[in-house]
């Protein structure tokens, strides 16, 4: 049995990022708790840089691990550098009922709990959980739509976008007059902030008087590919957007994405917050949706969306992108021997 002292001590975080796979898999999940308090405790008393491995054991943990030790790790600041937010790696493994009582009260827990709300589980009639945190029904209502989750593994992702429907080629008309709404603009450009915040994308919004089309066009456009969409298709689309983290930037996970598509629809209609969900759903049946795709767009992350209200007169349109950088795609295509 490998000493944990020594393999601490020895500083070496391949060594120890391939100890940790193997005490997972022998299901010894007491010894990657002691490897855990051991890393840290070189960091915090010998300076010895050995946080990867403790974050990538507590990333295991919530991901493979009994419940008591899943929810042990879920807290808001754990998981800063895993492939998701811890909170939402235990959840995407764990269900609510054995995972609830080893969370702690908080802010994780709650979002814990809506991760499972996303998976299936309705759980209106639990008290234990803060309605403060989201303020979004705690089961998925029949007008959403099923929403794209993450799959985590040990050593990857998969955070898989919605499909795009068929789109076609149009010229735009002219951009229709700039209305200020500043609200509504600030949670369209909120559904692709980390990605130009965190990532190499970008988000821009407008807000006119006119059609969707006139909305695309005053962003600078005056051809796009585009197609019809339902609110449901919509919503998929941005809650995917929101939640994730892009190229580059930290995911913020299927809660998160949920909420942002809902406070948009609430904004876009004019509706208190929180919002009531039968006159969210029948303000977002009633606006026009349209999907789109600009110029030139040859792939990676994408969420232009532009709305239309026949009862207002306004159009909203959104445009964000984002992909990785130039220099590591080359990188990628040359492989590790740089032929």
């Amino acid at each position: 049995m490998t000493d944990l002292a020594t393999a601490v001590a020895a500083g070496d975080l391949d060594a120890l990022v391939r100890l940790v796979d193997g005490l997972c898999s022998a299901r010894e999940w007491p010894r990657v708790v002691e490897l855990i308090d051991r890393c840290r405790h070189a960091l915090e008393q010998r300076g010895l840089q050995l946080w990867p491995a403790a974050e990538y054991a507590e990333y295991r943990l919530a991901l493979d691990a009994p419940a008591e030790f899943a929810g042990s790790v879920v807290t808001e600041e754990a998981g800063r550098f895993a492939l998701g937010p811890l909170w939402e790696v235990a959840a995407s493994t764990h269900p609510w009922e054995p995972l609830a009582p080893h969370l702690a009260p908080g802010p994780a827990r709650a979002m814990a709990a809506h991760e499972r709300v996303l998976r299936g589980e309705d759980l209106s009639d639990d008290d234990t959980i803060d309605r403060n945190i989201l303020e979004l029904p705690l089961r998925l209502l029949d007008w959403e739509p099923s929403y794209v989750l993450a799959t985590f593994r040990s050593d990857e992702a998969d955070f898989d976008a919605p499909p795009i429907p068929e789109m076609t080629e149009v010229n735009l008309p002219e951009a229709g007059e700039d209305v200020s709404d500043d609200e509504s603009v600030e949670a369209l450009v909120d559904i692709g902030a980390v990605w130009s915040q965190q990532s190499n994308g970008s988000a821009a919004a407008a807000s006119v008087g006119g059609t969707a089309e006139q909305a695309i066009a005053a962003l600078g456009h005056d051809r796009c590919a585009l197609a019809g969409a339902t609110a449901a298709d919509a919503f998929a689309r941005i809650a995917w957007a929101g939640a994730s983290g892009g190229a580059y930037g930290r995911r913020r996970g299927g809660p998160i994405g949920r909420f942002i598509a809902w406070w948009l629809g609430a904004a876009l209609a004019d509706l208190a917050w929180p919002v009531d969900s039968e006159d969210l759903e029948q303000a977002v049946r009633d606006l026009r949706w349209v999907l789109w795709e600009p110029p030139g767009f040859t792939g990676g992350w994408t969420a232009c969306i532009a709305v239309e209200s026949s009862g207002s007169g306004l159009s909203w349109a959104l445009e964000a992108v984002d992909s990785h950088r130039e220099e590591d795609v080359l990188a990628d295509a040359e492989g590790p021997s740089g032929s």
